[in-house]
């Protein structure tokens, strides 16, 4: 008896969410900086897009790098062209054009894909701080241990894993209730942002990413630091001080890389959502998903010998 009207009522409900969009402020505030931003953003975004997909084409095309420190490295590239993929191009339309509605399924489908390679790099962080951990404590059978398998499963595990992260606070989004225009203070569709002009009561929407983002930050976060103390023991053991300077030098790049990636981060839990901080909320957020998807690949190639010899046979050749 009760079925027709669930079923308009279902219908009802899938109406009023067609009809949601949201407004990304993004910088509207600052009309003067549109064209300068737009440079910027732009500049950053070219040199991201060359940066890591050369990144990937030199470890495919150099037999040399096909070891599975360079096999992880391609994917940390794929993944942070991925994700600054998902935001800038709207960040810079958004900057040249007054109309900056994004229509509801847009808005989920950016947090979606946006959150899943996020969360694939956290881990993808933590699975090279495992290899810089064998490499370094355990030489001889780096090639061994470091399996083609075990590094194709643990590459697939950080996918994967960003991947049932980001469908389980999505469904959790797509439980809430949104009408009409709604004004998101910033220039993606982020979490916060998104809850933050629901009708209905967010907390256990908010409750499931504080839960998420805190598990994720710390068990990626104590892999790394067990990986670096065993490294460091290792290291000041070693008799040679070239030996020592080696060590170090092949850990550079990727503590580097780790240091910007989960400090922007923890910064971000540390700011208040009020309303002083979203320009804060808003640079933090430009610097882990515009700036260093572009830093990445500087860092790495800056500070590696095998990737620069590489650009350089590439360049010579051509």
């Amino acid at each position: 008896m009760n079925k027709p009207n669930s079923s308009k009522n279902l219908r009802n409900q899938e109406n009023k969410t067609s009809e949601v969009t949201f407004i990304l402020l993004g910088f509207s505030e600052y009309p003067d900086l549109q064209v300068p931003l737009f440079i910027v953003f732009l500049t950053i975004y070219t040199v991201t897009v060359l940066g890591n997909l050369g990144m990937i084409v030199i470890i495919r095309v150099n037999p040399k790098l096909h070891i599975p420190m360079y096999f992880f490295l391609s994917h940390l590239s794929f993944v942070d062209f991925c994700y600054s993929t998902v935001v800038t191009p709207k960040l810079l339309e958004n900057l040249v054009v007054e109309d900056r509605t994004i229509s509801f399924a847009g808005c989920i489908m950016q947090f979606f894909f946006a959150c899943t390679f996020v969360v694939t790099e956290t881990f993808m962080l933590a699975v090279m701080a495992y290899d810089r951990f064998v490499a370094v404590c355990n030489p001889l059978l780096y090639t061994v241990a470091m399996s083609r398998k075990l590094c194709y499963s643990l590459v697939g595990i950080s996918y994967f894993w960003g991947l049932i992260c980001s469908l389980t606070l999505n469904y959790f989004l797509l439980e809430l209730s949104f009408q009409g225009n709604n004004i998101i203070n910033n220039f993606v569709c982020e979490h916060a942002a998104i809850v933050a002009v629901s009708c209905s009561d967010p907390y256990i929407s908010q409750k499931i990413i504080l839960i998420s983002a805190t598990f994720n930050e710390i068990s990626s976060l104590m892999i790394i630091l067990t990986s670096y103390v065993f490294i460091f023991i290792t290291i000041m053991k070693m008799p040679s001080r070239g030996g020592r300077l080696k060590a170090f030098s092949t850990c550079a790049s990727h503590l580097t890389a780790i240091t910007i990636f989960h400090g922007t981060i923890l910064f971000l839990y540390c700011v208040p959502t009020t309303k002083s901080s979203w320009l804060m909320v808003k640079v933090a957020s430009i610097f882990y998903t515009v700036v260093i998807p572009m830093l990445n690949p500087i860092i790495y190639s800056l500070r590696n010998k095998d990737v620069k010899e590489s650009v350089r046979k590439l360049i010579n050749t051509n």
